[in-house]
C-alpha cells in the first residue's frame, strides 16, 4: 500500500526516526529523511536502504527552529518527488530543566520543534496533498503531554500543544488529509539517562516491561495505512505507564 509514496520523516536519522525510515522502506516507500546536524547518519541510512531495498532516500537538511528552514523542505520535496503522501513529526528534544532555570530561548527552542514545525509542514502539503485526494500526517508526541511530570515543564508542554495541533489539523485539513497522533512511553533510554536513572524512572509501567522503538514503528504504520475514516485520534503506546504505578 506504501509502494511509491513519498513519506517525510523529520529526524529521520537517529533513534526511533530511524527505525521508521527503515520500516517504511521496507514497505517500499519513497523516504525523505529530515535532519538537521546528523548528517553523516541521514547519509549512511540512505546508502543502507539503497543497499537493502533499491530505494533513493532523500535527503533534507533543516533547522526546525528556523521557519524559513521549515518552510522549504515541502517545496523541495515536490521539485525532486512530485507529490508528498505522508509527513511523520518525530523530530524531538529532550532536556531537563528546573523550572526556575528555564530560559526563553529554551521555551522557544521546544515550541518551534514540537508545534510550530509540523504546523508549517501541513500549511505547506496542504494544497498538494488536497489537490491529489490524499494525505496523511502522523505527529509523535508523548504520553506527558497528557500528564506532565516534573522538570521537563517546556518539553511536556509542547508535546501537549502537539496534541491540540493534532486535533485541530484535523478538522481543518479534512476530508483529504488525516491527521493523528501517537503519545509513546519509554521506549528508548534517553541519551543522558544513566542505566539506573532509566530502570528507576520506569517502574511504574503496567506491562512491566520497557517498550521499544518498532512498538512506535507500529503505530505509525497502522496510521499510515488505516482508512480515511480514521483522523484527530491520539494512540498512546505507553505500556500504561500513564496510568500510574503498579
Amino acid at each position: 500500500m506504501l509502494k511509491g509514496k513519498v513519506i517525510l520523516v523529520t529526524g529521520g536519522a537517529q533513534r526511533v526516526g530511524r527505525e521508521i525510515v527503515l520500516a517504511l522502506a521496507a514497505d517500499g516507500a519513497e523516504v525523505v529523511i529530515h535532519y538537521n546536524r546528523s548528517g553523516e547518519a541521514a547519509t549512511a541510512l540512505a546508502a543502507e536502504i539503497h543497499e537493502r531495498f533499491k530505494i533513493n532516500a532523500l535527503l533534507v537538511k533543516a533547522d526546525l527552529t528556523q521557519a524559513e528552514d521549515v518552510k522549504a523542505i515541502v517545496p523541495q520535496i515536490l521539485e525532486k518527488k512530485k507529490h508528498l503522501f505522508a509527513i511523520v513529526n518525530n523530530a524531538s528534544i529532550y532536556q531537563d530543566k528546573l523550572f526556575e532555570l528555564i530560559t526563553e530561548e529554551e521555551w522557544d527552542t521546544n515550541l518551534a520543534v514540537h508545534v510550530k514545525a509540523p504546523f508549517l509542514l501541513a500549511q505547506a502539503a496542504y494544497h498538494s496533498m488536497k489537490k491529489r485526494g490524499e494525505g496523511k500526517i502522523v505527529n509523535i508526541a508523548d504520553w506527558a503531554g497528557s500528564m506532565p511530570y516534573k522538570d521537563y515543564l517546556s518539553y511536556c508542554v509542547s508535546k501537549g500543544a502537539l496534541i491540540d495541533l493534532t486535533r485541530a489539523l484535523a478538522k481543518e485539513m479534512a476530508s483529504e488529509v488525516q491527521v493523528n497522533c501517537i503519545c509513546p512511553g519509554p521506549v528508548l533510554r534517553p541519551v543522558h539517562f544513566s542505566p539506573e536513572k532509566f530502570a528507576e524512572d520506569t517502574k511504574g509501567v503496567l506491562s512491566q516491561k520497557i517498550g521499544s522503538p518498532h512498538d512506535v514503528v507500529h503505530a505509525v504504520r497502522y496510521f499510515l495505512h488505516a482508512s480515511s475514516f480514521v483522523t484527530g485520534s491520539v494512540l498512546t503506546v505507553d505500556g500504561g505507564r500513564s496510568l500510574g504505578t503498579v
